[in-house]
């Protein structure tokens, strides 16, 4: 893409989605046929360039957003203090439903990694899905209860000392089958989109990954990493806590 095509704001390129499209999204098929055939006709799709913003901190909510593929982040504002990378976002994934339920300004920025598809349902069809379908509830309620579950491993993820274990833990919230239904057991991430989420650098996750090849919980693949060990991964800890560690 050009540079000039890059400076078009992302709604300017919104197109409708592709019947390819349509049919990676989770939530559609629960819903009844009049129900299926106002959201898709609603929905839009956009390609975002690596770099691109598609939710900013302080701005109004407009679409729920879904990957269709490629890679996004969730973080913070880094003018404010240290960076902080709260998840990253692969194919299939569905998020921002808690801001667009409060009607509150975005508390955190949305941003590709890589050259992503992303598909958006306008926040007065979100509301409507809302008020008369009982399977789109049922999708939303999962869907926040899988992400505060998600949010507190997080936190604790944050506390390991351990890099290795920090690694393993978070590869293992990216191939999260709820949440990211569309990965599979291939992700599509490079060793420095992977440092990215986790807060390392490129070089300590290329040691870390070849640790958890070695122990048989992944694969490294070209252009990416195959889960073997999805439950080894998500307790995987290497180094003990220190009042657990043998004596001299």
């Amino acid at each position: 893409m050009t540079s000039a095509s890059q400076s078009v704001p992302l709604w300017q390129r919104a197109r409708p989605l592709t019947e390819a499209e349509l049919s990676s999204i989770p939530w559609l098929a629960p819903l009844s046929a009049a129900e299926c055939e106002r959201a898709a006709s609603s929905m839009r799709a956009v390609t975002a360039q690596v770099g691109d913003l598609l939710c900013r901190i302080g701005k109004a909510p407009t679409y729920w957003f879904g990957v269709i593929d490629g890679l996004l982040k969730m973080s913070n504002d880094s003018a404010q203090g240290t960076p902080i990378t709260f998840t990253g976002l692969p194919p299939g994934a569905w998020f921002g439903e808690g801001t667009l339920l409060k009607r509150e300004p975005y508390r955190y920025n949305i941003q590709a990694l890589r050259r992503s598809t992303v598909a958006g349902l306008p926040i007065e069809s979100f509301h409507e899905l809302l008020d008369t379908s009982l399977a789109f509830n049922r999708f939303v309620l999962r869907q926040l209860n899988e992400r505060l579950g998600q949010f507190i491993a997080a936190v604790e993820i944050d506390r390991l000392d351990d890099t290795d274990s920090r690694v393993a833990r978070g590869l293992a919230a990216l191939f999260h089958p709820v949440l990211y239904p569309g990965v599979g057991q291939l992700l599509r991430i490079t060793q420095q989109e992977l440092g990215y989420v986790v807060g390392l650098s490129r070089q300590r996750v290329n040691e870390a990954l070849n640790l958890l090849q070695q122990r048989g919980l992944i694969r490294v693949e070209y252009g990416g990493v195959r889960v073997l060990d999805l439950d080894g991964l998500r307790t995987a800890l290497f180094v003990l806590p220190e009042d657990d560690r043998p004596g001299p």
